[in-house]
């Protein structure tokens, strides 16, 4: 067994991508950008544990992808971040990088292992080819380094040195800061840090997404609550008595969001938001829908189209649908007509039929978002 861990921090709020999708969610094929990133380390190297960081929203979504990886929650800094996932690392050595540091090649690896040996940190860098000009002044551009990562670290030295109230922007720095060794070795272009969308350009080892379409089904119901306002499909009913549910009981969006929940395999609304969670105590379920949409998006699909098929004895919906459909198109910011509202009933069967209730039946389409266009 190897006396190597590896660390992947992909907990960032990928703002200065400036990109409906986060950057860590970037599809390359079928993998989001953290996984193929995580792989293409461990694909080269054998490690004795491999932790990967993410945001406390995305963390469930992320252990559906892989059960070898262990996930822990980042933190509100890439220091605390670090420090979370070092808990989880006993070996001599730890291997840290970031998610969006995506092609790095064997060469590069093989020159920050042959050095570890011989410091508490290897680190890569790059020189500096430009004149360089510091507070109007030139200076020597020879003594200038670009850091990278991939950095290796003597584990125990590098949890030390984050001990501080200080924030570095490296692990290097934290550890030199503290009086410990530091080697330094050649890094790789093509190991470009993905920051702004135009660096998608400069990656050699990025592939197109997928064109693969997602289907999800969602079904759910409620039954009538005297007293209470119906919503059903995102808009109010008048002269219906309302659903007996912990939220606002729109048993039409709860389908809907199973069905979008289903289509990227994100488990259930329950999950979400559990019944439990005085939070969503008669919210609207719109708000919940809303939180949905952006969830989709920022872990890289898009939707194409949804079918509602809304089971009902009463109230009669013929007038209703065209209002649904319009209403929830804003919420997940598509056109209405690829949100189709249908309205049938059990002819007088089941408790549908004895109009104790509604049921609703929701078909999603998505595909993942093209990052390429």
């Amino acid at each position: 067994m190897p006396d190597l861990s590896l660390i992947m921090l992909g907990a960032g709020n990928s703002t200065r991508f400036e990109h409906s999708v986060k950057k860590q969610w970037l599809r390359f094929e079928h993998m989001p950008l953290w996984l193929y990133v995580t792989k293409n380390l461990t694909n080269k190297l054998n490690f004795k544990k491999i932790v990967v960081t993410g945001s406390s929203e995305e963390i469930e979504y992320m252990k559906r992808f892989n059960s070898d990886i262990t996930f822990v929650k980042g933190g509100v800094s890439r220091q605390e971040s670090l420090q979370n996932a070092l808990k989880q690392i006993d070996s001599t050595h730890v291997l840290v990088s970031d998610v969006a540091r995506v092609c790095i090649d064997d060469e590069m690896l093989q020159r920050i292992l042959s050095q570890k040996d011989t410091c508490d940190i290897v680190v890569p860098y790059l020189d500096v080819n430009d004149t360089v000009v510091y507070e109007g002044k030139t200076i020597d551009r020879s003594k200038v380094k670009l850091i990278q990562t991939p950095q290796l670290s003597k584990t125990e030295i590098l949890k030390k040195a984050l001990e501080s109230d200080i924030l570095y922007t490296d692990d290097s720095s934290a550890i030199k800061a503290m009086g410990g060794i530091v080697t330094y070795v050649k890094g790789d272009k093509k190991a470009k840090k993905l920051t702004f969308i135009e660096d998608l350009q400069e990656l050699p080892c990025i592939k197109k997404p997928s064109s693969d379409i997602f289907v999800g089904n969602g079904f759910d119901v409620h039954k009538f609550e005297v007293g209470k306002p119906m919503m059903l499909g995102g808009i109010k009913i008048q002269g219906s008595p309302g659903f007996k549910a912990h939220s606002d009981g729109d048993v039409a969006i709860h389908a809907l969001i199973d069905s979008l929940l289903g289509a990227i395999g994100a488990g259930d609304i329950g999950e979400l938001f559990p019944d439990s969670d005085e939070r969503f105590e008669n919210i609207d379920s719109k708000v919940l829908l809303d939180k949905v949409y952006r969830f989709v998006t920022n872990v890289g699909y898009e939707i194409i189209n949804c079918d509602i098929t809304i089971i009902a004895e009463t109230p009669k919906l013929k007038d209703f649908k065209k209002q649904m459909s319009n209403t929830l198109a804003k919420v997940l910011h598509v056109e209405p007509i690829f949100i189709n509202i249908k309205a049938t009933t059990t002819e007088k069967l089941g408790f549908i039929g004895r109009s104790e209730g509604v049921g609703v039946n929701a078909t999603s389409t998505l595909k993942y978002i093209d990052w390429t266009k």
